[in-house]
C-alpha cells in the first residue's frame, strides 16, 4: 500500500469513494477536479499493490484561520499562502490501521516544507481530531469568519493546525 500522484482519470474513483467515506460531507465532483488542477503535488491516491484504489488525499496552499466552506470552488490560489491546507482525505475501511494515514502525515510535511509553508492545517469532522492530535496537530481559535465556515461541515467540525 502506497501513495502515488493523482491524474484526471482517478477522478471518478475519488467520487466514489467520498460517496462511501464521506456520506455526510458531499461536494460535487467539481471540487476535487478544481483542486487537482490548481495543485497537482498536493493531490495522492492510496492504492494497494495490485492498483486497486484505497483512498485520496486533496491539499492545497492556503491561509492559516481561513478554510473553505464545503462543497465550495476556490477559483485561484492565494499568492501569500501560509500554511499547506488538507482539503480531505478518505480511506476506505479495509486501508485503516495500514498506516497510510501516518504515510500521508509525511507526504504532507514534505511538502510543506518543500514549498516554504511553515504550517498544514486542517478542518477535523465526525470525531477524528484525536486522530489529527496524535499526528500534532492543534487547535487554532477561529474568528468569526471561520467559525461561518466551520458550520458548513456540521456539529463538531474544529480547525486544527500543526507546525511543518
Amino acid at each position: 500500500m502506497s501513495w502515488r500522484p493523482m491524474t484526471a482519470a482517478d477522478l471518478q474513483q475519488v467520487e466514489a469513494i467520498a460517496e462511501r467515506v464521506h456520506p455526510l460531507y458531499p461536494e460535487s465532483g467539481a471540487v476535487p477536479a478544481e483542486r487537482l488542477r490548481l495543485f497537482p503535488a498536493g493531490c495522492l491516491m492510496a492504492e494497494e499493490a495490485g492498483g486497486a484504489a484505497l483512498g485520496y488525499l486533496l491539499s492545497h496552499p492556503w491561509l492559516i484561520g481561513r478554510a473553505p466552506a464545503l462543497d465550495s470552488l476556490l477559483d485561484t490560489l492565494p499568492e501569500r499562502a501560509d500554511c499547506l491546507y488538507l482539503h480531505d482525505v478518505a480511506l476506505l475501511p479495509e486501508a485503516r490501521g495500514s498506516g497510510l494515514g501516518a504515510q500521508a502525515v509525511g507526504r504532507l510535511l514534505d511538502l510543506a516544507r518543500a514549498r516554504g509553508l511553515a504550517a498544514i492545517a486542517l478542518v477535523a469532522v465526525s470525531g477524528t481530531g484525536p486522530y489529527w492530535s496524535r499526528h500534532g496537530f492543534h487547535p487554532h481559535p477561529p474568528g468569526p469568519e471561520l467559525r461561518a465556515k466551520l458550520a458548513s461541515y456540521g456539529e463538531g467540525a474544529a480547525y486544527l493546525v500543526r507546525g511543518a
